[in-house]
Order: C-alpha cells, then sequence, then structure tokens
C-alpha cells in the first residue's frame, strides 16, 4: 500500500489541512493500492500565497533558466521511466508494453519541445513606437485529468513555468500518483519554491476552490465539458481566464478513393487508445456507402486481434477502461446503440469472457445513424461507431454534426484532396492520410471541446498577455 499524507507548498511536503483520505482502486484488480490526502480549502489558500509570492521573482526569471529548469524535469522523468510507468499502468490499467511511450516517454518529449518552444515566442515587437511586450498572466490554477495523468501535467505546468507563471496544481484524483511524481522532480530540478504547489483532492472542493481564489488569476483545465462549464461560471464572478480542453467524438473521414483496409485499421487502432480513453479518439468512422460492407469486414477483423487482460501481460494489448462507473456506462451506451436499430460488427455490451473481475469493455463496433447516441455522446470507450455516406458533401455535414470539434482525420487518394476536404471540417486537429500528430502544433478545439489551445509555442503563449508600452 502507498501511502502518500503530504502536499507540496512553498518547496516543502506539509501535512494537509484535510482531515481524510482518497483511495485509488487497481482497475484491473478493482482493490485499493494507494492514498492521498483529500486536501480543502485551507490547503488551496496556502498554495495561493505561495504561488503568489513566488510570482514575482519567477516572471522575471531569464528564459534560458526556464529552459534548463524544463530539461531537468525531462530527464528526471527519463531516468524514473520504468517506476513511473508501472505506476501509471496500476492506476488506469493501460497496457504497459504501450504505456512507456504514451504516458511517460510522451512527457519527457514534451518538456524539451516546450523548452525548445521558448526561442519561438515573439515576447517583444516594436509596433511602430509602442513595444508590444509578451508578459505571465500570474498565477495559473492547473487541473487535469487521469487518462494521461502525467503528460496532461506537464503539458499545462511545463507551458506555465515557461512562460513565466506560478502555479497550483489539482492532480487527478484517481490517478494522482503522476502528480506526486512531477512535483517530487520540481525539488530535484531546483525550481524556486512556490514556483509549482501541489494539492490533491476532490474536483468539487479542490477544483472549485482554485477556481474562486482571488489570488489565481488564470485556470487551465482538461476535463468534461460539465467540469468546464462550472470553470467558467466560478471564473466569470472575477473574470479569471480560462484554458479549457474538454473532449471531443471526432470522425474518421473515408473517401472513395482513399486506401480503406489501412483507413479502417488506423482509425481503430487511434479510437482504442487506452481502451478508448482519448480525448481526441476517432470514434466516429464515415465511410462511402458502396464500400460499406468491406469496411466493416477490415474492422471486424481488426477488433479480433485485441488482446484483454493483465496490462502487465507482453500479449495484453487492451486494458480495461478506469472505473466501475465508467464500464457501466459504455455498456449501457453499446446497449443504447443496438436498442435504437444499431448493427453490431464486433463486441457488444457484455462482459469479456474470462473475465470475471476488473472494469473491462469488449472493443465494440457498430454501424449506425447520425443522429444516435453512440454517434453524438463522447462513450469514452473502446467503441467506434461506422456511418455511411453517399456524397463527399454529405460526409463533411456527417463530420461536422456534433457539439464537439476537437479532432478528426481524412483520408482521399491524394493529400491535397484529403487538405481541401480537411479545410471544411469545424475541428481543430486533423490528421491527413494517417499522418502523425505534430508535438509542436496546436492542440485544441471548437465547440464543446473547449477554449485555446495547447503543445509547442502555442501552449507557451496560452498563459501570456500584451502589454504595449510607449
Amino acid at each position: 500500500m502507498i501511502e502518500r499524507r503530504d502536499v507540496l507548498i512553498d518547496g516543502e511536503w506539509v501535512p494537509s489541512a484535510g482531515d481524510g483520505v482518497i483511495e485509488v482502486e487497481n482497475p484491473v484488480t478493482e482493490e485499493v493500492f494507494a492514498t492521498v490526502p483529500r486536501g480543502d480549502a485551507q490547503d488551496v489558500g496556502r498554495a495561493a500565497e505561495a504561488a503568489a509570492t513566488a510570482f514575482d521573482s519567477w516572471s522575471g526569471s531569464a528564459l534560458p533558466e526556464r529552459a534548463a529548469v524544463l530539461r531537468a524535469l525531462a530527464d528526471i522523468v527519463e531516468k524514473r521511466t520504468d517506476e513511473i510507468t508501472r505506476t501509471i499502468v496500476t492506476e488506469i490499467g493501460e497496457p504497459l508494453s504501450i504505456a512507456t511511450a504514451h504516458q511517460t516517454l510522451s512527457t519527457v518529449a514534451h518538456l524539451r519541445n516546450t523548452a525548445k518552444a521558448l526561442e519561438e515566442v515573439d515576447w517583444d515587437v516594436q509596433v511602430g513606437d509602442t513595444l508590444v511586450h509578451r508578459a505571465p498572466v500570474g498565477v495559473v490554477g492547473a487541473i487535469t485529468p487521469w487518462n494521461v495523468p502525467l503528460l496532461m501535467i506537464a503539458m499545462k505546468v511545463g507551458a506555465a513555468i515557461a512562460a513565466g507563471c506560478t502555479v497550483v496544481l489539482k492532480g487527478t484524483e484517481i490517478a494522482p500518483m503522476s502528480s506526486y511524481f512531477f512535483a517530487e522532480a520540481t525539488l530535484d530540478a531546483g525550481l524556486p519554491s512556490g514556483v509549482f504547489n501541489l494539492v490533491s483532492g476532490n474536483g468539487p472542493e479542490i477544483g472549485e476552490a482554485i477556481t474562486t481564489h482571488p489570488k489565481v488569476d488564470m485556470i487551465s483545465l482538461t476535463g468534461s465539458p460539465r467540469a468546464g462549464s462550472r470553470v467558467m461560471e466560478l471564473a466569470s464572478a472575477s473574470v479569471k481566464r480560462v484554458a479549457l480542453e474538454l473532449g471531443g467524438k471526432s470522425a474518421n473521414l473515408i473517401l472513395e478513393d482513399a486506401d480503406l483496409e489501412r483507413a479502417v485499421t488506423a482509425g481503430i487502432a487511434d479510437a482504442f487508445r487506452n481502451s478508448g480513453q482519448v480525448c481526441g479518439g476517432l470514434t466516429r468512422m464515415l465511410v462511402p456507402r458502396a464500400r460499406l460492407a468491406e469496411a466493416e469486414e477490415i474492422a471486424a477483423a481488426t477488433v479480433a486481434k485485441y488482446v484483454l487482460g493483465d496490462p502487465f501481460a507482453t500479449e495484453t494489448t487492451l486494458g480495461p477502461v478506469v472505473t466501475g462507473a465508467q464500464r457501466d456506462r459504455v455498456r449501457t451506451l453499446i446497449q443504447a446503440g443496438l436498442d435504437e436499430g444499431a448493427r453490431l460488427v464486433a463486441g457488444g455490451p457484455d462482459r469479456p469472457e474470462g473475465l470475471d473481475r476488473g472494469h473491462f469493455v469488449k472493443p465494440t463496433v457498430l454501424t449506425g445513424r447520425p443522429d444516435m447516441r453512440i454517434a453524438q455522446e463522447e462513450i469514452f470507450g473502446p467503441v467506434v461507431t461506422i456511418l455511411p455516406f453517399d456524397t463527399e458533401e454529405q460526409a463533411i455535414a456527417i463530420a461536422n454534426d456534433s457539439k464537439y470539434g476537437l479532432a478528426g482525420g481524412v483520408w482521399a487518394g491524394t493529400t491535397d484532396r484529403a487538405r481541401a476536404v480537411a479545410l471544411r471540417l469545424r475541428t481543430g486537429r486533423i490528421r491527413l492520410n494517417g499522418s502523425a500528430v505534430n508535438p509542436r502544433a496546436p492542440h485544441g478545439g471548437f465547440k464543446l471541446s473547449g477554449i485555446g489551445r495547447e503543445n509547442g509555442r502555442f501552449g507557451i503563449e496560452e498563459f501570456l498577455e500584451y502589454q504595449s508600452i510607449g
């Protein structure tokens, strides 16, 4: 049993003022393996005061100093890769063979990219006789999710401290160990006291206390639309800036001249990452109606290759979803799709055979209509909905028929055709013919997917304000 009793405030591990603990469950064994403090508003107050005190000095720090800290953080995480990855696997169940790259080494790369991106920001621009200066926004409240717990911390905290801001972090209570690993790394990397502060606890308590604290100038949250809406509501009382990444229902649009087998298999692999618990997963697969049967056959064969089970086993390629409540929700939505008339291509709502415990869901593909719940709601599980279309115009309309707009994919016979279609989609990040995600390009979405951008210089600039001087 791992027991964490302290929070990090002003460079020191101190006992939480809260009087309870949060139990951390292994989603495979359904057993508690760790506890962290259930912090309270007093913890937040101390952390916010420390961050506000540290801001004057850190906001005036030299860019090479900030870059050196980010690189040191990356080096420390890299050295602890095995320990960190195995803990994250225990927390969320992503297979170890995938999690090393997806969870930990991605964090290392992101921190180094952020350090490099400091050189790309236009900190000072002369406009006539006026100096336009980019200044750090102030104290940032960072609220991070459980699905990629360490990377999301690095994305927010790394960019904020690169901008010259100080931070109060509320890490996720579902997978909280990453926030402690990161906090330890900030001390080892020599980050000055008060620049980074960690308070553990539940969202309604700690998240709301951070959002309403008068010393906090900006909130950066990755989470559900409901959480984002609540943050906006609370932040509006003091006119705080907000950056919100809230999820998606992303379309994988496959045109008639595309390589269908490659597009379908790559699309399912993207949607099933981390058991489908990725905000930008391509969970709607749009295919020409004339090639629907072929697409379904490819999809079924692809799904049949997935192996569910112990995430530490080398043969496992798909782990559980993170909680029992999420497992039940995913199964309920699969059943709702069938009840609405969707055709089951693979998987289904039943418990996977041979797995009597753990929050497992069968990897599932259904063919349905754009108006079904499975085509409109973010399921956050290993579920793909195939949607047939008759014309390119109809395909674009279906892709845009969503309250979300985070990510997307377009597959076509040529990159030029794919790009022409992509420019008509109302979504933030679009991959063409399976192109790799560029970690230096902005990540963020339209509509209910949120406000603001992360990654590279764009992520740093999210934490900067303009000043006109002269």
